[in-house]
């Protein structure tokens, strides 16, 4: 996958975890709505200042961005994971375990 469409669909996920629609990104952002847009589908070579941007309408930091962004396709799932459990409590990354634990015990049961 291209850096410029890996890039927008970070930009789109940390958007949509704020509950932000791209209108009011833009309007946080100062830059214009249709823009944002483009640059979610990867169709523009976002600039540093806009990225800059970008990262103070998301309120985050420039390295946020770019984590786990990765040019191998076979990490997008795992960088998911990571997002999404960025957010959330101790207590509800010690429940993933456990259950991540729990379906491959549960798997290799089955196959033996």
């Amino acid at each position: 996958m291209e850096l410029t469409t890996k890039l927008g669909e970070r930009i789109r996920f940390l958007r949509k975890e704020k509950n932000l629609s791209q209108e009011r990104l833009g309007e946080l952002s100062g830059i214009h709505t249709n823009h944002i847009g483009a640059i979610e589908r990867g169709e523009k070579n976002v600039t540093l200042e806009s990225l800059a941007k970008v990262t103070k309408g998301l309120d985050i930091t420039l390295e946020e961005l770019f984590r786990y962004l990765q040019p191998m396709d076979k990490l997008d799932d795992l960088n998911t994971i990571m997002d999404l459990l960025l957010s959330r409590t101790s207590e509800d990354h010690a429940l993933v375990l456990h259950l991540i634990r729990n379906v491959f015990d549960w798997e290799a049961q089955k196959h033996n």
